[in-house]
């Protein structure tokens, strides 16, 4: 029987995708980004092991708030492309009983040919870009931002939704250049309903330190409102992009 190895669960969730939601966070993870907050995620096989049945049976006594909020189902992690057999199968079955809308909490490192049936029972992918400079992501992050861009394209090219997240660190974001390049690159994307700046923040430090782990931004600050906004300036997005050119 299929089994995801599961980091944990959260029932109320209101930032990951529209309305109420239940949101399964996966282990796994081949990013190992310097401000990540649940390093605890990143070994595949570690976490509590569940099978479709199991998540389904937590899920269901929340339907109510999640169908009238106009919620759903977000599997993060993690990276939840990493376990995706596990993952297609809930979200076909979340959408055969239920019809309940789906989202996929994904950093794009994964082919996505590979996992294209998973993507086809997917209403939204929240797609976090980590940094549109691919020496920096590199540094950021110990992989290239190549399938990211690869996936956005994708997602792009077969007129799926897509939420653009990108989390902000001072002295790592903050390149002009690099900003305006962010900007000019998601306006080449279709489908993009929303772009957001997620200001970085130091409440993982504590788990690095106890899994014995050097945290590698230590004493670097969060970022300024004044720094977010000349962000989203440059970029020239706002939060919501449907009222913008590029939205098509």
């Amino acid at each position: 029987m299929l089994k995801g190895h599961i980091h944990s669960i959260e029932t109320f969730g209101t930032v990951d995708g529209p309305g109420i939601r239940f949101v399964l966070f996966m282990q796994g993870c081949l990013l190992k980004c310097q401000y990540c907050h649940n390093p605890d995620t990143w070994g595949l096989h570690e976490g509590r092991e569940m099978t479709v049945e199991d998540v389904l049976a937590e899920i269901e006594p929340y339907l109510n708030y999640y169908r009238s909020s106009g919620g759903g189902l977000t599997v993060s992690g993690g990276e939840p492309t990493l376990q995706y057999p596990f993952v297609t199968e809930l979200f076909k079955e979340v959408k055969r009983r239920w019809n309940l809308h789906t989202t996929l909490d994904s950093n794009g490192y994964n082919e996505p040919e590979k996992i294209a049936e998973l993507l086809e029972h997917t209403d939204l992918v929240l797609l976090d870009l980590k940094h549109i400079n691919d020496e920096k992501h590199i540094k950021l992050t110990g992989k290239s931002n190549e399938r990211t861009l690869k996936m956005a394209r994708w997602l792009s090219d077969h007129h799926r939704k897509m939420w653009i997240r990108h989390v902000y660190v001072p002295g790592i974001h903050d390149s002009e250049e690099d900003l305006v390049a962010l900007g000019q690159y998601i306006r080449t994307l279709d489908g993009v309903e929303k772009f957001e700046i997620l200001p970085y923040h130091q409440m993982g430090v504590y788990k690095w330190k106890e899994l014995g782990m050097a945290y590698p931004l230590e004493g670097v600050p969060s970022p300024s409102e004044e720094e977010v906004a000349r962000a989203y300036r440059l970029i020239g997005e706002t939060r919501d992009a449907t009222s913008s050119s590029h939205n098509k």
